[in-house]
């Protein structure tokens, strides 16, 4: 793969993508089909902020190599479930080699659940007010792409203030990157160039 210094990487079957997404099968499967594009629905949404939290201090390819396994741990990530964990749940993951074994986390995970069931208007309206402008300028480099912004700064609080755990600025705007709240993929990655963008800004309307 070729490409200029945290621009986008020529991959071996001819498209252009951000430098991360070239390094690995699984980062480039996960690139080129869901980082960036909309996530709606309280369950989904509710996923991402857990894995989100687990990958706090890890890889993100740690969290993507495991996520079926966390999947089948809590429960396919359903609020309504996962609310009604108790302490036997909480020692069997903790058992769970599928899944990143910490406790904090794990009680996280389950206690989010707990906000996410008695949210008044649902995860999903609360994460997506915080959605960036879509014509916001494409990223040329990965030195241009921020780890906080001030919009994830606001959904961490609110996040916060609705009890939410594991959900600072970086957390939050990782969050948004991969649920399509914010369109980082570099100027020139054929995700952006092929028309994809313009259906997400379509999706958003």
């Amino acid at each position: 793969m070729t490409g200029a210094p945290g621009g986008t990487v020529l991959g071996a079957d001819g498209l252009r993508r951000c430098g991360w997404g070239d390094s690995t099968d699984d980062y480039r499967v996960y690139h080129d089909t869901e980082w960036g594009r909309p996530v709606h629905g309280d369950d989904a949404l509710f996923e991402r902020v857990c894995l989100e939290a687990f990958q706090s201090g890890l890889s993100w390819l740690t969290i993507l190599r495991r996520r079926e396994g966390f999947r089948a741990a809590f429960a396919g990530f359903e609020i309504g479930k996962v609310a009604e964990f108790g302490e036997a749940d909480e020692e069997r993951l903790l058992a769970d080699t599928g899944i990143i074994r910490n406790r904090a986390k794990i009680r996280a995970a389950i206690a989010n659940a707990r906000v996410a069931r008695d949210l008044d208007g649902g995860l999903d309206a609360l994460i997506w007010q915080f959605a960036v402008d879509p014509d916001r300028p494409a990223p040329r480099t990965i030195a241009e792409v921020p780890a906080v912004t001030p919009e994830s700064t606001a959904l961490a609080k609110t996040l916060k203030k609705a009890g939410f755990r594991f959900v600072g600025p970086t957390t939050a705007y990782a969050l948004m990157q991969a649920c399509g709240l914010v369109d980082d993929h570099l100027a020139d990655c054929h995700v952006r160039t092929g028309g994809r963008g313009a259906r997400r800004r379509a999706d958003r309307a």
